[in-house]
């Protein structure tokens, strides 16, 4: 929910999706150029992570709240490549650190870094609808379309459901001791499973009224400066691949 209030609040809301699909693109193309050189993959996130927050005005702990999942699993990851376990002299294990796993780890970590920035600031500045509308024009096949509307329907009807479910049994006291309070846990996941099944029961009963009668459409956001949007997002996308490049150059020179 945290990514929907974002795409919906920033500033950058009303600006068309092919610009910010195309200054994205440009974030990942960097990304993949400044991937030999740490320092140029970073000088690439700070771009990005810029445009992000002081552009687009996303609140920066709100930003870091979404990126934190995909930070942490980045750092696990990366200490699992730095750290290499072998046979030490008396059959026990050793852990050591080698000059080969630094530099897979290095560039691992930038191109992960610069990539992530570039994804974030998709999806924090454009709407699912936006998102779709752009997927669309990329000849996207229906059916993912299809999945991806479904699923954004579901996370709000799962959560509207935990919601409520969560103040019935606060007003009962369900959360007054700890006894009672995995007791409601218990109840709220029993209670939870079946609702979702019954609502997903009566979706795929819906689709199959349906007939499968064309793809879900609905009206899109008009962009009136979408022209002048484009052009300044490829513009931006191509410079920021650019200094990509050149910093990842300027490295092995």
């Amino acid at each position: 929910m945290l990514i929907e209030q974002s795409a919906y609040a920033n500033r950058w809301r009303t600006v068309a999706p092919d610009a910010k699909g195309l200054f994205a693109l440009g974030g990942l193309v960097a990304a993949f150029a400044a991937a030999g050189r740490l320092e140029a993959a970073l000088a690439v996130t700070a771009a990005v992570v810029a445009a992000t927050v002081l552009g687009a005005r996303v609140p920066l702990g709100l930003y870091l709240r979404v990126a934190f999942p995909a930070l942490l699993f980045l750092a696990v990851s990366a200490l699992s490549l730095a750290l290499s376990v072998d046979r030490a002299p008396g059959d026990g294990l050793g852990v050591h650190v080698t000059g080969a796993g630094l530099d897979q780890v290095s560039r691992v970590t930038g191109r992960s870094l610069a990539g992530l920035a570039a994804l974030l600031f998709l999806v924090l500045t454009t709407p699912l609808t936006d998102l779709i509308v752009l997927a669309r024009r990329l000849r996207t096949p229906e059916v993912l379309l299809d999945i991806m509307v479904l699923c954004y329907r579901t996370l709000f009807v799962f959560s509207g459901a935990l919601h409520d479910m969560r103040t019935a049994q606060a007003a009962r006291l369900g959360y007054a001791n700890s006894r009672l309070t995995f007791r409601a846990l218990g109840d709220l996941t029993a209670n939870l499973t079946l609702q979702i099944w019954q609502r997903a029961h009566a979706l795929h009963q819906a689709a199959l009224a349906r007939n499968s009668d064309g793809p879900l459409r609905f009206l899109p956001t008009p962009h009136p400066h979408a022209r002048r949007h484009t052009l300044l997002g490829g513009l931006a996308g191509a410079l920021l691949a650019a200094l990509g490049g050149l910093l990842a150059h300027g490295g092995a020179v």
